[in-house]
């Protein structure tokens, strides 16, 4: 691997043993060593620098090379908190005790981490990078990690005396605790309008109305497990909101989509024929898409399921249609109980322009916490109580009418009953001729 040009500066770089300022001497980690000797860099060169000057990092190193070797984890949960909340902190003690009784690696006995709740989009000056990193290095180990899989920003290794003044530091500068445990957690919203031009709504303004609505339920776990909001602008869905989120809501839009054909002209003489074919045309999952003699594309738009992967190729020519909102969808989750689950379409499309159509889905969150939170089970996700109890059923406990939208093929949709089909149709014709 070519040397960095400063490599003082490098994610790579150990200061030499005469920098060193930590009192406890390094232990010998050769487990750890050969993750520092591949090709690209590694956490475990993050830890050594760290443990250059503190105590904890040593011990913490020392640890982790004896679970490498043993191949067991030693960590345990507990309860530590700030003064007023009841989650936010993730506790960590060590069970790895000598036969004195006392822990092998002392001054990582504690090693509980701190979930701060970041900007909306993460938005962040170095000078406020650099306030936290001092904060952090005053009261813990020095490890941060942007972000977690909850958007928390991640102050990792502290003992619990120092938590208090930690969390009292980073408030004074206007930052508050995310949410651990059976709550609802901090949400996350892609960069969206300010530097994408995908983008089809305000991502973060949605993430600050879900958030601000639900502190309660964020600082004060009540709920059966956790409750994740997420917020995409457009079909990209860089937040990976659909897979991650129990409610997800991603930007769209209803109208044709936009196309410039001189920049679609100017792109096949730039690429070739063959290239837009290959690469644009053929890979279109509903083959909505065409390209004439002229070197003019149509579109089908009818068919177009917003994938974004020809206006992810096709920026200048390709971009979102002009009438934009946003689709609900709700149950995304990891693995737990029935697995990995992706979201159901709950409301195919919504406008979010005006202080109503915000109210409307901030109603839409509430219905669906406060049904959740009422008819799941312990440890259960929204989208395993779905499974459980129907969809139809959970439609109607949080007040949405079925909508033919949110379906391509009813015959194998769960959605609907087709035995009542005439009856569907009349109602949602009822429903749009007095929208």
């Amino acid at each position: 691997m070519a040397q960095p040009k400063n490599p003082e500066k490098h994610c790579t770089y150990i200061p030499p043993e005469s920098e060193k300022k930590s009192s406890k001497p390094m232990y010998d980690t050769p487990m750890l060593d050969q993750l520092v000797d591949g090709p690209w860099p590694s956490f475990v060169s993050g830890l050594k620098r760290l443990a250059m000057n503190n105590n904890m990092m040593v011990d913490l190193m020392g640890q982790l090379e004896h679970s490498y070797n043993t191949r067991l984890g030693y960590w345990k949960g507990g309860t530590v908190s700030i003064f007023g909340y009841g989650g936010g902190i993730i506790p960590r003690f060590t069970e790895l005790m000598g036969d004195d009784g006392e822990p092998m690696f002392p001054e990582a006995r504690e090693f509980h981490t701190v979930r701060v709740m970041p900007p909306a989009g993460m938005h962040y000056s170095t000078d406020l990078i650099r306030k936290f990193s001092s904060t952090w290095q005053k009261y813990g180990s020095g490890m941060i990690a942007f972000h977690g899989q909850s958007g928390d920003i991640m102050f990792i290794g502290t003992d619990t005396d120092n938590i208090q003044g930690f969390f009292d530091e980073v408030n004074e500068y206007g930052f508050d605790l995310g949410g651990a445990g059976p709550a609802v957690r901090t949400s996350m919203s892609c960069v969206g309008a300010a530097r994408c031009e995908h983008s089809c709504t305000n991502e973060q303004k949605v993430q600050r109305l879900l958030v601000n609505n639900f502190l309660d339920d964020m600082h004060r776990p009540a709920l059966p497990y956790k409750f994740k909001f997420k917020v995409s602008g457009c079909s990209n869905d860089c937040v990976n909101s659909i897979q991650r989120a129990d409610m997800a809501i991603i930007g769209t839009w209803r109208d044709d989509m936009k196309v410039d054909q001189g920049e679609v002209k100017a792109f096949i003489k730039s690429k070739s024929r063959k290239y837009v074919i290959d690469n644009i045309i053929s890979r279109c999952p509903t083959n909505a898409l065409s390209l004439n003699d002229d070197d003019t594309l149509s579109v089908d738009n009818r068919n177009c399921v917003r994938c974004m992967h020809c206006i992810n190729v096709m920026t200048k020519a390709l971009s979102p249609g002009d009438d934009r909102g946003v689709t609900v969808l709700m149950g995304g989750k990891r693995t737990l109980k029935i697995g990995d689950t992706m979201g159901t379409v709950i409301v195919p499309f919504m406008k979010l322009e005006s202080d109503e159509d915000y109210d409307a889905l901030k109603e839409i969150a509430e219905n669906t916490i406060d049904f959740w939170a009422e008819n799941a089970l312990e440890h259960e996700r929204c989208g395993e109580m779905i499974d459980r109890i129907g969809l139809v059923n959970f439609l109607e406990g949080i007040e949405i009418d079925v909508d033919p939208n949110m379906i391509n093929h009813p015959r194998i949709s769960s959605y609907v009953r087709m035995d009542t089909w005439d009856e569907e149709v009349d109602k949602w014709n009822q429903r749009k001729a007095a929208v």
